[in-house]
């Protein structure tokens, strides 16, 4: 990552989430269950599904498909027996979703209401995310620990705004060992409490920082509507605390984490977010100014997918966290927190999946590659499952993350639309033919259908590797190609109120110069439902009027509602 380029305003205005940072984005190489507004424990309400008929309706399409699966052919979804098939995003997006999460086994319903069970396979994509970002925060010197779930209440309530902005969504322990606890305890919403009672501990001297630390944790916050992955009671993430001796060091660290969050996004998940700053009103409970990475999810909603806090010296002061500088003198250190969370995980479904399911961009997919084999007879199988064997192997060797799905009990049509239900980037089919003129079917995910499909891919191994490696890249380009083309179809500049009005009911984003302020920027999300998602890091040039008070503006904001 380049170096950083700090703005050349006074430390005094950093001091204000209100004021500009402008800054241009990183360069980039490659081109809140019931879930959603249901019960829980088995009592969905509107639009949801409960945990017992995501079970059931999975077992139904299996029997189905047992039934129907006989013989060996490469028909299409349609004559496959794969009962598997979910709503089509566009006669009801949330019931796709769901539908997506259920079949393609990501998730499941906790017994307790907007709690979520992560099976496997979506844990898989999980620790994906885990992989590529725990390597960059060890690069950019950050050390992982782990800091206790249990907070004392009056940690919480040392920081005024804090207590302010999360005290609707604490759970809280009152009772333990069978006693009424002394001080209530908060099930760990996020961490900076606590991690600044450590601190306090742990910092002494100017040699002591900059202190750098995260942890992979899971939060509790009270929601009242959820919708697996996006907004649930109980959620996995990291968090990440530093402390640091200046105000430009802390600073620093906000837009490097920022940076690191928006290279993932667009160079694992294939997303290309919008980096930029939040406005005071959705500034982080405790925090001088933060940072967000805005994601456009397929039915035109923003996701915030992560974000980096200045925290400037809010809790260093409520937690006395000082050092003693160069020159003896005591001083409060600077922080700065971030995170990304499963969350995440429902950003991918909702970017890039279709009416046949998930859709994994190649570098975060558990599975990259499975390898379907197609015989009839005994002999034909024997020639084929070696024929497999060794392709496996080779892709393995190359460092290729492949499957083979050798089970009898299904039809290689079931198999076919299954793991496209999965959103497994590559497909190989290796037949008796196959085997004869040494050569694979591989096809695509990303482009359903005959387009989608290499004939006579050469199994020689330096071929197919080579043959599998540009595939791979290809898909995840064209993800990325397909979200931008997408997220900037549906952005709208717009000049005026109205205009404003006009692209939120088109279910798209506005983006217009503003400068108003936070009562009018509330009136805009009472009237509209839509919220200034973050002011771009990248902005035009030029002189600007705010579309709503008329007043000469130095920023363009975008607004969009939002899950």
């Amino acid at each position: 990552m380049g170096a950083l380029r700090l703005p050349s305003s006074p430390l005094s205005l950093l001091l204000s989430p209100s004021t500009p940072i402008l800054r241009s984005s990183p360069t980039l190489r490659l081109l809140r269950p019931s879930l959603s507004g249901g019960g829980g424990g088995g009592a969905p309400g509107r639009g949801g599904v409960s945990a017992r008929s995501l079970t059931k309706d999975a077992a139904a399409a299996a029997a189905a498909a047992a039934a129907a699966a006989e013989g060996a052919d490469r028909k299409p979804s349609s004559s496959s027996g794969y009962e598997g098939s979910v709503t089509p995003r566009s006669v009801d997006f949330n019931a796709w979703y769901l539908d997506v999460i259920a079949s393609a086994e990501l998730a499941d319903y906790g017994p307790v209401r907007g709690t979520m069970v992560i099976r496997p396979y979506g844990y898989a994509i999980w620790e994906a995310i885990q992989d590529f970002l725990n390597v960059k925060f060890k690069e950019t010197g950050h050390s992982n620990m782990y800091f206790p779930q249990f907070i004392p209440y009056s940690f919480i309530e040392k920081e005024a705004s804090h207590v302010e902005g999360f005290s609707p969504e604490l759970a809280l322990v009152t009772i333990g060992g069978g006693k009424e606890l002394e001080e209530k305890l908060v099930v760990r919403p996020t961490s900076e409490t606590i991690v600044n009672h450590m601190f306090t501990q742990w910092i002494h001297s100017y040699r002591d920082l900059p202190l750098m630390v995260n942890q992979w944790a899971n939060v509790t916050r009270w929601e009242m509507r959820t919708k697996p992955f996006v907004r649930t009671l109980e959620f996995l993430w990291q968090e990440g605390h530093t402390a640091h001796a200046t105000l430009e060091e802390a600073e620093e660290e906000a837009l490097q984490m920022i940076d690191i969050y928006t290279n993932f996004a667009y160079e694992q998940a294939a997303i290309p977010v919008i980096p930029g700053r939040k406005s005071r009103v959705e500034t982080f409970a405790g925090a001088n100014r933060t940072y967000t990475i805005e994601a456009m999810m397929g039915d035109r909603k923003a996701l915030q997918a992560g974000t980096s806090h200045n925290l400037g010296q809010n809790f260093s002061r409520a937690f006395g966290t000082q050092f003693t500088d160069e020159n003896g003198q005591r001083q409060y250190v600077w922080q700065t927190s971030w995170a990304i969370s499963t969350r995440f995980v429902g950003g991918i479904i909702m970017a890039h999946g279709d009416d046949a399911g998930l859709m994994l961009p190649p570098r975060i997919a558990p599975i990259q590659v499975v390898i379907v084999p197609i015989w009839k007879t005994a002999d034909e199988k024997a020639g084929v499952l070696d024929a497999v064997a060794s392709i496996q192997q080779v892709l393995k060797t190359a460092g290729i993350k492949v499957k083979v799905d050798d089970s009898e009990q299904r039809t290689p049509g079931w198999k076919f639309n299954f793991w496209e239900m999965k959103g497994i980037p590559l497909r190989i089919e290796v037949g008796p033919r196959d085997v004869t003129n040494r050569s694979v079917v591989v096809s695509r995910r990303d482009i359903p259908g005959k387009p989608g499909k290499d004939f006579g891919v050469s199994m020689e191994p330096s071929s197919l590797v080579d043959h599998v490696k540009r595939r791979l890249e290809d898909i995840q380009s064209s993800l990325l190609q397909r979200a931008t083309s997408f997220r900037d179809s549906n952005i709208v500049d717009v000049s005026s109120y109205g205009e404003l009005k006009e692209a939120i009911a088109e279910g798209k984003w506005a983006r217009g110069p503003w400068s108003a302020s936070d009562a009018e920027e509330l009136k805009v999300k009472e009237e509209t439902g839509a919220t200034i998602r973050c002011f771009p890091f990248d902005q035009p040039e030029g002189h600007k009027k705010c579309f709503m008070s008329g007043n000469s503006a130095d920023e363009v904001a975008i607004f969009a509602k939002s899950y």
